[in-house]
């Protein structure tokens, strides 16, 4: 017999989350409409007043505008018939260096859905989906959705955590950034130390490509900051200071294999720094908000790519400190610490 408490609260629930899902277009449009930036700097408005503003068609407006006052996305004044967007909503939605901006995440939604047939069929067969072969757009929207943590942890926190590394980097080490993505954690660790020089590589061409093309934007010389398509195990330059990792590890077909080219490829006293997503150790410690988007991301995106490569190890994008600790020693290293975290990713360091 079934408890109709407990059916009644599930299926809230899950009304809750099909509301989520049916957001994400709306979200989407918002931002590629530029309307969050809109409301921001021209302030509350009408349907009306932003028809007039933006350009764009009002019953549309009129729509968007009461679906995200009806999710809290933003606040309406029945008397006025004005729709605003909070401070809070605004980092958010609008800010892009917003410790919180959330957009990448929607976009990286998007993504799975795109994926959905090539994963449906790879859960027949086992085979993986390689990193190229998934949805055109995901490169950007992993970059987005991880940029504001690097933005406002890497430089601050996560490098002054590590044993000596900020000396060594003020005074002039040589860096490489394995699993670049986009470039955004290399720029970072690059603008702020510039008697450092740094390599950042990823075995995606078009990623690198993109990488190029915003460290030219961002003004940083070719010389002290250069990105190279190359894989976690094969990469040649050698007798690096520091060698980082940015929510990439658990994605390599190989992570132990991984390992062990990165400690022959540092110097004896350097250090390998491991930025991966947070998790428990245990299935359970992971039933929570952060472990039900990363679950759900790794199923779609994070085990294909891996079970697409060499090995195939597929850690997943919840391995935990304990197996990651247990690859990263298994490639070579003798010490592996957890030296900083964040409610999204754990920071660990390692040392030949």
């Amino acid at each position: 017999m079934f408890d109709e408490d407990k059916l009644n609260a599930f299926v809230g629930q899950v009304l809750g989350d099909l509301g989520g899902a049916y957001s994400a277009a709306l979200v989407k449009i918002g931002d590629k409409l530029g309307l969050y930036r809109e409301l921001q700097s021209g302030g509350p408005a009408t349907s009306s007043e932003l028809a007039e503003r933006t350009g764009y068609s009002e019953r549309y407006l009129r729509e968007w505008l009461a679906h995200h006052a009806a999710s809290n996305y933003l606040d309406y004044d029945p008397s006025t018939k004005r729709f605003r967007l909070p401070p809070e909503q605004a980092m958010v939605f609008a800010d892009e260096d917003s410790p919180v901006y959330m957009m990448g995440g929607f976009e990286n939604a998007f993504t799975t859905f795109e994926n959905e047939p090539k994963v449906r069929e790879a859960f027949r067969t086992g085979e993986g989906v390689a990193w190229g072969d998934q949805a055109p757009c995901m490169f950007c929207a992993v970059a987005r959705f991880f940029r504001p943590g690097y933005l406002h942890n890497l430089v601050q926190s996560w490098l002054p955590a590590l044993d000596g590394v900020v000396e060594k980097l003020e005074l002039g080490a040589k860096v490489a950034d394995i699993g670049c993505g986009h470039g955004h954690s290399t720029l970072l660790m690059a603008a702020a130390f510039p008697n450092s020089t740094f390599i950042g590589y990823d075995f995606h061409g078009g990623s690198i490509e993109a990488a190029n093309e915003h460290r030219d934007e961002h003004g940083l010389n070719p010389g002290q900051l250069r990105f190279e398509q190359a894989t976690a195990v094969d990469f040649k330059e050698g007798n690096f200071d520091l060698v980082t990792c940015f929510d990439a590890l658990h994605d390599m077909g190989d992570p132990v294999g991984a390992a062990a080219h990165i400690v022959k490829q540092l110097k004896s006293d350097g250090t390998w720094m491991i930025v991966e997503p947070m998790a428990g150790d245990e299935l359970s410690d992971n039933f929570n908000p952060v472990g039900r988007l990363f679950y759900a991301a790794s199923t779609s995106i994070c085990v294909p790519t891996a079970l697409a490569q060499q090995t195939g190890l597929a850690l997943g994008a919840q391995a935990g400190e304990r197996k990651l600790t247990e690859v990263i020693k298994a490639g070579g290293f003798r010490t592996v610490r957890r030296a900083a975290e964040t409610p999204f990713n754990i920071v660990l360091e390692a040392r030949p």
